[in-house]
């Protein structure tokens, strides 16, 4: 059984919500139906998916890794929507996968498709509460294996640059649907989130940052960002990893060599951003005015860098290019003379176990997940703790590729499964929904309670750790039977 964690934050945290479990279960219970707030709590029950949406073509190179030129690649979506709804023009939530841009088992891992457990679980969620949501996948493709530290930040840029594209296609295709067709699933396309888990968390905080391609590759003084540029034929001079002309704009709306236009004429732009475990390429994409973002981080993630430090290739280990994560990206925001996450504030959001380990940076949840007293992690290796997978089924595709994936993986994270896991997602959907909700404009400070939230489904199971002493004291019960009072264990 999963016992949640021993580091003080989210214990206050997890005590805090079975204490109001204890004491107001036989209020909620008169008062659940009364109670809900769409966009806050799910309010269905079902959830009706459609799958295998084809969003756009574009080139992968992916076929490399077999020695076979670059191809168009349809590329696919699922779309879940509550069951029962009358509302026609919902916010729509759009999840990106992890996966370090390469299928599962080829990636060293388990998770990398828009079905793994993580991605279904957050799109049903969300659609219970009555947004459309989308699991999309991207295009995917590089050479972790590379021979230099250059080769594997050039190859890295170009995939998660073609995430970007196809993050920003996928964002069109829903305005296209529907302004052409009909509106078929029901979205408001004035109100447009994204979230990604780990290497989908590197593409979407990339898509809500980079507003033009220069953007990419000069900072905010004008000079280039050396990291992003390199000499090609040994000639002295320099050329940027992302050409225009050869990968074509960060909106994939021009043709050229290696990208294909889709849905040209709508616009790419959304209005929220959540990241799960995933790093932003620089600091210098982000900027003053950019959309209000939430994320969810561990500290001691030994790939993805909590603040600004070089990126590991979970495959290999091998180093690739310096990036940020959530406190260095949150550390920024809240320079700024106008806290882009200002927003939250505003409406009073009210998250004191989270605020201890956040530095009061609203929008940062540092994911303390079994740390000792001393502060040392007790699984340095289970930093997305929201994971979960099979183990028979990736053993069995173990003994047809002849790899040792699932016993690697589950030394690395023993307490791996749907019991932590979903103790984790229960923390992201508590933590982030109030905040997507106002940034998006669906709900106010009213919906929200003076910032205390209920979710349902963190009370349809309670963990119980029985005779706990508390203290000692003398009781006199014993005189009942003409013995002298004795002391008693509280």
């Amino acid at each position: 059984m999963y016992i949640p964690p021993v580091n003080p934050i989210q214990q206050i945290t997890y005590l805090m919500k079975n204490l109001l479990f204890s004491t107001l279960a036989v209020c909620l219970a008169v008062l659940q139906a009364n109670a809900q707030t769409r966009y806050l709590d799910e309010i269905f029950d079902e959830v009706q998916v459609t799958s295998d949406v084809q969003y756009g073509t574009n080139i992968t190179i992916l076929p490399a890794l077999q020695g076979m030129p670059p191809a168009a690649e349809a590329l696919m979506m699922d779309i879940y929507e509550p069951v029962g709804d009358t509302e026609t023009e919902r916010p729509l939530f759009m999840f990106f996968h992890s996966g370090n841009f390469l299928p599962p088992m080829v990636n060293g891992g388990t998770q990398g498709t828009r079905t793994d457990n993580t991605v279904v679980e957050m799109c049903e969620r969300f659609a219970r509460m009555g947004y459309v949501t989308a699991a999309v996948s991207y295009r995917l493709g590089w050479n972790p294996t590379a021979g230099t530290q250059e080769e594997r930040t050039l190859q890295l840029i170009q995939a998660a640059y073609r995430g970007v594209q196809d993050s920003r296609t996928a964002v069109r295709f829903f305005r296209k649907s529907a302004a052409e067709d009909g509106n078929p699933y029901g979205i408001d396309p004035d109100k447009v989130a994204m979230a990604g888990d780990g290497t989908g968390g590197y593409v979407t905080l990339a898509s809500s940052t980079i507003s033009d391609f220069n953007d990419i590759i000069i900072d905010d003084e004008g000079n280039p960002i050396d990291k992003f540029w390199y000499d090609d034929d040994g000639d002295g001079i320099l050329t940027p990893m992302v050409v225009e002309a050869l990968h074509g704009n960060p909106d994939g709306t021009t043709d050229t060599p290696l990208c294909m236009s889709n849905h040209v004429g709508y616009s790419s732009d959304f209005s929220f951003q959540m990241n799960m475990g995933g790093a932003l390429g620089d600091l210098n994409w982000l900027d003053e005015g950019d959309m209000p973002m939430v994320s969810f981080h561990s500290p001691h993630d030994p790939f993805a860098p909590y603040g600004t430090s070089i990126v590991v290739v979970p495959t290999t280990g091998d180093p690739v290019i310096e990036a940020s994560g959530a406190y260095a990206i949150h550390s920024e925001i809240n320079g700024y003379a106008t806290n882009n996450n200002a927003v939250f504030a505003e409406i009073g959001l009210n998250d004191p176990a989270v605020e201890f380990g956040n530095e009061g940076m609203d929008g940062l949840y540092p994911v303390l997940n079994n740390y000792s007293e001393d502060g040392t992690p007790l699984e340095p290796f289970d930093s997305a703790p929201w994971q979960w997978w099979d183990y028979d089924a990736v053993s069995a595709l173990d003994e047809i590729l002849g790899t040792n994936v699932a016993a690697t993986q589950l030394t690395l994270n023993p307490t791996m499964g749907p019991e932590e896991a979903l103790f984790w997602i229960d923390q992201i959907q508590d933590y982030n929904s109030p905040r997507m909700g106002v940034a998006l404009g669906v709900i106010n400070i009213n919906d929200i309670n003076g910032g205390i939230r209920y979710i349902d489904e963190i009370f349809d199971e309670v963990q119980v750790t029985s005779d706990v002493q508390y203290g000692t004291n003398i009781t006199i019960l014993p005189a009942l039977q003409g013995m002298p009072p004795a002391a008693e264990a509280l």
